[in-house]
Protein backbone atom coordinates (compact mmCIF):
# COMPACT_ATOMS: atom_id res chain seq x y z
CA UNK A 1 0.00 0.00 0.00
CA UNK A 2 1.28 3.76 -0.72
CA UNK A 3 -0.19 7.19 0.27
CA UNK A 4 1.42 10.31 0.73
CA UNK A 5 1.86 12.06 3.93
CA UNK A 6 2.39 15.66 4.03
CA UNK A 7 4.67 16.70 6.21
CA UNK A 8 6.18 20.16 7.31
CA UNK A 9 9.92 18.71 7.05
CA UNK A 10 11.18 16.41 4.59
CA UNK A 11 13.86 14.64 6.72
CA UNK A 12 15.17 12.65 3.66
CA UNK A 13 16.12 16.19 1.83
CA UNK A 14 18.72 16.72 4.33
CA UNK A 15 20.45 13.46 3.63
CA UNK A 16 22.97 12.74 0.18
CA UNK A 17 21.54 9.42 0.43
CA UNK A 18 19.03 7.14 2.40
CA UNK A 19 19.27 4.23 5.37
CA UNK A 20 22.02 1.91 4.78
CA UNK A 21 22.23 3.06 0.89
CA UNK A 22 24.59 5.61 2.36
CA UNK A 23 26.93 3.18 3.43
CA UNK A 24 30.90 3.25 2.08
CA UNK A 25 30.60 0.70 -1.08
CA UNK A 26 32.31 -2.39 0.26
CA UNK A 27 34.93 -2.82 -1.91
CA UNK A 28 36.53 0.18 -0.82
CA UNK A 29 35.59 -0.43 2.90
CA UNK A 30 37.57 -3.84 2.83
CA UNK A 31 40.58 -2.18 1.61
CA UNK A 32 40.33 -0.04 4.38
CA UNK A 33 40.04 -2.72 7.03
CA UNK A 34 42.13 -4.82 5.23
CA UNK A 35 45.27 -4.59 7.77
CA UNK A 36 43.89 -3.73 10.96
CA UNK A 37 43.24 -6.68 12.49
CA UNK A 38 45.29 -7.08 15.61
CA UNK A 39 44.20 -10.19 18.23
CA UNK A 40 45.51 -9.55 21.88
CA UNK A 41 47.97 -11.93 23.35
CA UNK A 42 45.84 -14.69 24.77
CA UNK A 43 46.69 -13.71 28.31
CA UNK A 44 44.21 -11.09 27.66
CA UNK A 45 41.49 -13.36 29.30
CA UNK A 46 38.27 -12.56 26.64
CA UNK A 47 39.12 -14.54 23.71
CA UNK A 48 37.74 -12.73 20.30
CA UNK A 49 35.22 -15.43 18.88
CA UNK A 50 34.04 -12.80 16.01
CA UNK A 51 36.00 -10.31 14.02
CA UNK A 52 37.24 -8.16 11.29
CA UNK A 53 38.16 -11.51 9.81
CA UNK A 54 35.17 -12.64 8.03
CA UNK A 55 33.48 -9.60 8.00
CA UNK A 56 30.44 -10.65 9.97
CA UNK A 57 27.49 -9.06 11.44
CA UNK A 58 28.83 -7.97 14.87
CA UNK A 59 32.09 -8.44 16.84
CA UNK A 60 31.78 -11.30 19.70
CA UNK A 61 34.08 -12.10 22.58
CA UNK A 62 33.97 -14.77 25.48
CA UNK A 63 33.49 -14.11 28.95
CA UNK A 64 35.65 -15.97 31.36
CA UNK A 65 33.39 -18.65 33.56
CA UNK A 66 33.60 -18.67 37.22
CA UNK A 67 32.38 -21.77 38.94
CA UNK A 68 29.00 -22.65 37.86
CA UNK A 69 28.05 -20.21 35.91
CA UNK A 70 26.92 -20.49 32.26
CA UNK A 71 29.29 -19.71 29.40
CA UNK A 72 28.44 -16.51 27.61
CA UNK A 73 29.93 -14.25 24.65
CA UNK A 74 29.43 -10.28 24.34
CA UNK A 75 27.69 -9.46 20.97
CA UNK A 76 28.66 -5.78 20.47
CA UNK A 77 28.05 -3.81 17.40
CA UNK A 78 26.79 -0.29 16.20
CA UNK A 79 24.50 1.25 13.19
CA UNK A 80 23.80 4.52 12.30
CA UNK A 81 22.36 6.10 9.08
CA UNK A 82 20.82 9.31 7.36
CA UNK A 83 16.94 9.85 7.31
CA UNK A 84 15.66 7.06 5.13
CA UNK A 85 11.96 8.20 5.29
CA UNK A 86 10.05 11.95 6.12
CA UNK A 87 8.62 10.67 9.26
CA UNK A 88 10.94 11.51 12.44
CA UNK A 89 9.10 8.50 14.71
CA UNK A 90 9.70 5.98 11.91
CA UNK A 91 13.45 6.71 11.08
CA UNK A 92 13.77 6.35 14.94
CA UNK A 93 12.10 3.06 14.52
CA UNK A 94 13.94 1.76 11.58
CA UNK A 95 17.37 2.41 12.38
CA UNK A 96 16.93 1.29 16.51
CA UNK A 97 15.83 -1.95 14.59
CA UNK A 98 18.45 -2.28 12.01
CA UNK A 99 21.05 -1.84 14.74
CA UNK A 100 19.16 -4.76 16.83
CA UNK A 101 19.48 -6.98 13.72
CA UNK A 102 23.24 -7.34 14.10
CA UNK A 103 22.53 -9.00 17.36
CA UNK A 104 20.31 -11.12 16.35
CA UNK A 105 22.37 -12.20 13.20
CA UNK A 106 24.86 -13.30 15.40
CA UNK A 107 22.26 -15.58 17.87
CA UNK A 108 22.10 -13.05 20.21
CA UNK A 109 19.76 -11.38 22.34
CA UNK A 110 20.72 -7.22 22.69
CA UNK A 111 20.68 -6.45 26.50
CA UNK A 112 21.86 -2.60 25.99
CA UNK A 113 21.98 0.00 23.53
CA UNK A 114 23.26 3.58 23.58
CA UNK A 115 21.98 6.25 20.96
CA UNK A 116 24.07 7.69 18.34
CA UNK A 117 22.83 11.12 17.20
CA UNK A 118 24.14 13.71 14.89
CA UNK A 119 21.80 17.07 14.27
CA UNK A 120 21.69 19.91 12.70
CA UNK A 121 21.01 21.82 15.25
CA UNK A 122 20.91 25.61 13.53
CA UNK A 123 18.23 24.03 10.59
CA UNK A 124 16.06 21.32 12.22
CA UNK A 125 13.58 21.85 15.34
CA UNK A 126 14.44 19.56 18.53
CA UNK A 127 11.23 18.30 18.32
CA UNK A 128 12.14 15.96 15.45
CA UNK A 129 14.99 14.66 17.10
CA UNK A 130 13.03 14.06 20.18
CA UNK A 131 10.45 11.83 17.74
CA UNK A 132 13.54 9.93 16.62
CA UNK A 133 14.71 9.24 20.06
CA UNK A 134 11.33 8.19 21.19
CA UNK A 135 11.08 5.99 18.30
CA UNK A 136 14.12 4.36 19.19
CA UNK A 137 13.27 3.45 22.35
CA UNK A 138 10.26 1.94 21.59
CA UNK A 139 11.61 -0.31 19.26
CA UNK A 140 14.14 -1.12 21.96
CA UNK A 141 11.37 -1.42 24.73
CA UNK A 142 9.91 -3.81 22.53
CA UNK A 143 12.68 -6.04 21.75
CA UNK A 144 13.61 -6.32 26.12
CA UNK A 145 16.61 -3.82 25.49
CA UNK A 146 17.91 -1.13 27.74
CA UNK A 147 18.32 2.22 26.16
CA UNK A 148 21.41 3.77 29.01
CA UNK A 149 21.46 7.39 27.17
CA UNK A 150 24.25 7.98 24.13
CA UNK A 151 26.38 10.70 22.08
CA UNK A 152 25.60 13.57 20.00
CA UNK A 153 27.32 15.51 17.96
CA UNK A 154 26.37 18.64 15.93
CA UNK A 155 26.26 17.61 12.09
CA UNK A 156 25.27 19.14 8.69
CA UNK A 157 23.57 15.94 7.70
CA UNK A 158 21.42 14.09 10.67
CA UNK A 159 22.07 10.55 11.53
CA UNK A 160 20.70 8.38 13.51
CA UNK A 161 21.79 4.49 14.96
CA UNK A 162 22.47 2.75 18.24
CA UNK A 163 25.09 1.20 19.12
CA UNK A 164 24.02 -2.57 20.88
CA UNK A 165 25.43 -4.57 23.54
CA UNK A 166 24.24 -8.55 23.35
CA UNK A 167 24.21 -11.61 24.92
CA UNK A 168 24.64 -15.30 23.37
CA UNK A 169 25.45 -18.64 24.04
CA UNK A 170 29.16 -19.36 22.71
CA UNK A 171 28.58 -22.83 21.32
CA UNK A 172 25.26 -21.71 19.50
CA UNK A 173 26.32 -18.49 17.49
CA UNK A 174 25.24 -17.36 13.92
CA UNK A 175 28.37 -17.01 12.23
CA UNK A 176 29.02 -16.48 8.60
CA UNK A 177 32.07 -18.93 8.09
CA UNK A 178 29.99 -22.15 9.10
CA UNK A 179 27.64 -22.76 5.90
CA UNK A 180 28.52 -26.05 4.37
CA UNK A 181 27.24 -27.52 0.94
CA UNK A 182 24.00 -29.12 0.77
CA UNK A 183 22.42 -26.10 3.28
CA UNK A 184 19.11 -24.50 1.80
CA UNK A 185 18.98 -21.06 2.34
CA UNK A 186 16.11 -19.14 3.94
CA UNK A 187 15.09 -15.58 3.47
CA UNK A 188 12.99 -14.11 6.17
CA UNK A 189 11.97 -10.09 4.68
CA UNK A 190 11.31 -9.74 1.04
CA UNK A 191 14.03 -7.47 -0.69
CA UNK A 192 13.06 -4.13 -2.60
CA UNK A 193 13.49 -1.62 0.05
CA UNK A 194 16.20 -0.03 -1.04
CA UNK A 195 14.03 1.25 -4.20
CA UNK A 196 10.95 1.88 -2.59
CA UNK A 197 13.01 4.08 0.14
CA UNK A 198 14.47 5.75 -2.76
CA UNK A 199 10.55 6.19 -4.55
CA UNK A 200 9.94 7.67 -1.22
CA UNK A 201 12.69 10.50 -0.92
CA UNK A 202 12.10 11.48 -4.78
CA UNK A 203 8.31 11.74 -4.71
CA UNK A 204 7.21 11.71 -0.73
CA UNK A 205 5.26 8.27 -1.74
CA UNK A 206 4.52 6.41 1.44
CA UNK A 207 5.33 2.51 1.45
CA UNK A 208 3.62 1.22 4.66
CA UNK A 209 4.74 -2.19 3.65
CA UNK A 210 8.10 -1.16 3.76
CA UNK A 211 7.79 0.57 6.74
CA UNK A 212 6.36 -2.27 8.34
CA UNK A 213 9.10 -4.56 6.86
CA UNK A 214 11.78 -2.18 8.37
CA UNK A 215 10.60 -1.95 11.66
CA UNK A 216 9.85 -5.72 12.47
CA UNK A 217 12.26 -6.76 14.60
CA UNK A 218 14.29 -9.62 13.47
CA UNK A 219 14.03 -11.59 16.86
CA UNK A 220 11.80 -14.14 16.16
CA UNK A 221 13.96 -15.44 12.95
CA UNK A 222 16.79 -15.97 15.03
CA UNK A 223 15.46 -17.44 17.30
CA UNK A 224 13.68 -19.55 14.71
CA UNK A 225 16.69 -20.24 13.39
CA UNK A 226 18.40 -21.54 16.42
CA UNK A 227 15.51 -23.83 17.36
CA UNK A 228 16.17 -25.72 13.87
CA UNK A 229 19.75 -25.82 14.65
CA UNK A 230 21.50 -23.58 12.47
CA UNK A 231 24.82 -21.99 12.56
CA UNK A 232 25.45 -19.69 10.01
CA UNK A 233 23.67 -16.66 9.15
CA UNK A 234 23.66 -13.66 8.48
CA UNK A 235 21.81 -9.92 8.07
CA UNK A 236 20.76 -8.47 4.90
CA UNK A 237 21.59 -4.63 4.85
CA UNK A 238 23.27 -1.91 2.54
CA UNK A 239 25.10 -4.41 0.51
CA UNK A 240 22.03 -6.14 -0.68
CA UNK A 241 21.69 -10.23 -1.04
CA UNK A 242 23.70 -10.38 -3.41
CA UNK A 243 26.75 -8.56 -1.17
CA UNK A 244 26.06 -9.87 2.14
CA UNK A 245 25.43 -13.54 0.61
CA UNK A 246 28.97 -13.04 -1.29
CA UNK A 247 29.78 -12.20 2.21
CA UNK A 248 28.92 -15.51 4.11
CA UNK A 249 29.74 -17.62 0.65
CA UNK A 250 33.47 -16.39 0.44
CA UNK A 251 34.04 -16.43 4.65
CA UNK A 252 32.89 -20.51 4.51
CA UNK A 253 34.92 -21.65 1.09
CA UNK A 254 31.58 -22.91 -0.59
CA UNK A 255 29.43 -21.14 -3.64
CA UNK A 256 25.87 -20.10 -3.24
CA UNK A 257 23.24 -20.96 -5.88
CA UNK A 258 20.14 -18.98 -5.74
CA UNK A 259 16.84 -19.56 -7.39
CA UNK A 260 15.83 -16.64 -8.21
CA UNK A 261 12.06 -17.33 -8.80
CA UNK A 262 11.91 -18.21 -5.29
CA UNK A 263 13.44 -14.95 -4.28
CA UNK A 264 10.02 -12.56 -2.56
CA UNK A 265 9.60 -9.27 -2.99
CA UNK A 266 7.57 -6.08 -1.94
CA UNK A 267 4.46 -5.06 -3.55
CA UNK A 268 5.80 -1.92 -5.93
CA UNK A 269 9.68 -3.20 -5.85
CA UNK A 270 9.79 -4.08 -9.43
CA UNK A 271 7.93 -1.24 -10.54
CA UNK A 272 10.43 1.05 -8.68
CA UNK A 273 13.07 0.01 -10.44
CA UNK A 274 11.32 0.15 -13.84
CA UNK A 275 10.95 3.81 -12.99
CA UNK A 276 14.62 4.16 -12.28
CA UNK A 277 14.77 4.48 -8.31
CA UNK A 278 18.30 2.68 -7.90
CA UNK A 279 20.54 4.49 -5.49
CA UNK A 280 24.12 4.68 -6.30
CA UNK A 281 24.29 2.33 -3.18
CA UNK A 282 22.40 -0.87 -5.08
CA UNK A 283 24.21 -0.01 -8.54
CA UNK A 284 27.95 0.16 -6.58
CA UNK A 285 26.57 -3.12 -4.77
CA UNK A 286 25.89 -5.00 -8.15
CA UNK A 287 29.52 -3.76 -9.29
CA UNK A 288 31.17 -5.05 -6.47
CA UNK A 289 29.91 -8.81 -7.15
CA UNK A 290 29.90 -9.20 -10.91
CA UNK A 291 32.67 -10.36 -10.63
CA UNK A 292 32.74 -13.01 -8.49
CA UNK A 293 29.06 -13.76 -9.73
CA UNK A 294 27.45 -15.82 -12.55
CA UNK A 295 24.33 -14.13 -13.27
CA UNK A 296 22.88 -16.78 -15.93
CA UNK A 297 20.13 -15.33 -18.00
CA UNK A 298 18.97 -13.68 -14.84
CA UNK A 299 17.46 -10.12 -16.62
CA UNK A 300 18.88 -6.77 -15.20
CA UNK A 301 15.98 -5.77 -13.03
CA UNK A 302 16.47 -8.58 -10.78
CA UNK A 303 19.72 -8.18 -10.88
CA UNK A 304 19.10 -4.68 -9.35
CA UNK A 305 17.12 -6.43 -6.97
CA UNK A 306 19.06 -9.04 -6.02
CA UNK A 307 21.61 -5.99 -5.27
CA UNK A 308 19.07 -3.94 -3.63
CA UNK A 309 20.79 -1.85 -0.72
CA UNK A 310 18.50 -2.64 2.04
CA UNK A 311 17.36 -1.41 5.29
CA UNK A 312 16.83 -3.88 8.66
CA UNK A 313 16.35 -6.46 6.27
CA UNK A 314 15.57 -9.83 7.33
CA UNK A 315 18.16 -12.86 8.01
CA UNK A 316 19.68 -14.93 5.39
CA UNK A 317 19.80 -18.45 7.09
CA UNK A 318 21.95 -21.16 5.57
CA UNK A 319 19.05 -23.83 6.67
CA UNK A 320 15.29 -23.98 6.91
CA UNK A 321 13.39 -21.52 9.06
CA UNK A 322 9.83 -22.40 9.38
CA UNK A 323 7.83 -19.45 7.50
CA UNK A 324 10.42 -18.57 5.60
CA UNK A 325 10.70 -19.06 1.91
CA UNK A 326 14.14 -21.16 1.05
CA UNK A 327 15.76 -19.57 -2.44
CA UNK A 328 18.84 -21.53 -2.80
CA UNK A 329 21.47 -23.89 -1.48
CA UNK A 330 25.04 -23.61 -0.53
CA UNK A 331 27.35 -26.37 -2.80
CA UNK A 332 31.27 -26.72 -3.29
CA UNK A 333 32.94 -24.04 -3.95
CA UNK A 334 33.50 -23.58 -7.49
CA UNK A 335 34.63 -20.38 -10.24
CA UNK A 336 32.27 -18.04 -8.64
CA UNK A 337 31.06 -17.53 -4.89
CA UNK A 338 27.20 -16.89 -6.32
CA UNK A 339 25.53 -18.36 -9.14
CA UNK A 340 21.96 -17.12 -10.14
CA UNK A 341 19.21 -19.87 -11.75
Amino acid sequence: MTTTRRTSVRLTQFAHGGGCACKIPPGELEDVLGALSAPLPATAGTPLLVGLATGDDAAVIALPTRGDTPAQAVVSTADFFTPVVDDPYDWGRIAAANALSDVYAMGGRPVLAVNLLAWPRDVLPFELAREVLRGGLQVATEAGCHVGGGHSVDDPEPKYGMAVTGLADPARLLRNDTGRPGMPLSLTKPLGLGVLNNRHKATGERFEQAVATMTALNRDASAAALAAGATCATDITGFGLLGHLHKLARASRVTAVIDTAGVPYLDGAREAVRDGYVSGGTRRNLEWVAPFTDFGTTDADTRVLLADAQTSGGLLVAGEVPGAPVIGELVPGGPHTLVLR
